[in-house]
């Protein structure tokens, strides 16, 4: 797969993100990927879903996009999903995991998330849908 095109990104104001991921290299490589690819800022993480509530309920500004994981540390990002939905409305929320079956995907999106990609292979796709909400906020 060709890189995404980046030159829209840079005209954009910075993408304010959420994420929730229960691997610390994960979060740390996720957070590097995306930061080289598009304009965005991480506002908060959290490793379990607990974390995310706290964040969600007591820190949380308004922020365009939240990346959850399936299988945290504690609690699941199923969970998570609809409350995340109440509380970040006007956020995307997106699911990234590597058990992103046909029926997890389907789970997901009835659950709330606007978008379900494979942590192993579509992080190209998830790159691409990021440049798209950046563009839409534009």
């Amino acid at each position: 797969m060709s890189s995404p095109d980046t030159s829209t990104a840079n005209a954009c104001a910075p993408l304010s993100c959420f994420l929730v991921e229960d691997s610390a290299l994960i979060r740390e490589n996720l957070v590097a990927t995306l930061q080289e690819m598009l304009a965005l800022e991480v506002v908060g993480q959290a490793e379990d879903e607990a974390g995310a509530m706290r964040w969600l309920h007591d820190e949380a500004v308004p922020c365009d996009l939240v990346i959850i994981d399936i299988f945290l540390k504690r609690g699941t990002g199923l969970s998570l999903l609809p409350k995340a939905r109440l509380m970040q409305p006007e956020a995307k929320l997106v699911v990234l995991s590597n058990y992103a079956t046909v029926d997890m995907r389907r789970r997901c999106q009835e659950l709330g998330a606007d978008r379900v990609f494979d942590k192993s292979s579509e992080l190209d796709e998830l790159i691409a849908y990021c440049l798209d909400v950046a563009a839409s906020k534009a």
